[in-house]
């Protein structure tokens, strides 16, 4: 696992930087966020003291599948996949497929905020 360096920033600001990257104007470094937010609110909705312990759990835990991950948390499977579709986008967790199943696995240790 890993830290993940996550920025706030203006829709605007995250747009120019990205064209900037495009272009070759600008490389990031290794200290720059690797993922973006347009404030602090969406970063509180995928971050939420709920989403938090869901990751807590598949990290202890380690669920073979999310119908296992969701007698875990009693949460309904049909909930935890869009959370998890969502964590998955930020790239907080990743979705491994194995036959028929789903396994979810975490792979953020620790989160580091920077807001621009």
């Amino acid at each position: 696992m890993k830290k993940i360096i996550i920025g706030i920033a203006p829709q605007q600001a995250i747009r120019a930087r990205a064209l900037a990257v495009a272009r070759g104007d600008h490389q990031p470094r290794a200290t720059e966020p690797k993922i973006w937010f347009t404030s602090m609110r969406s970063l509180a909705e995928v971050l939420s003291d709920e989403n938090l312990a869901l990751l807590r759990v598949i990290r202890e835990q380690k669920p073979e599948s999310l119908r296992q991950l969701a007698e875990f948390t009693g949460r309904a499977a049909s909930n935890l996949s869009r959370t998890l579709k969502t964590m998955e986008r930020y790239g907080l967790v990743e979705m491994r497929r194995q036959l028929r199943t789903v396994r979810p696995v975490v792979t953020v240790s620790e989160f580091v905020i920077k807001a621009a």
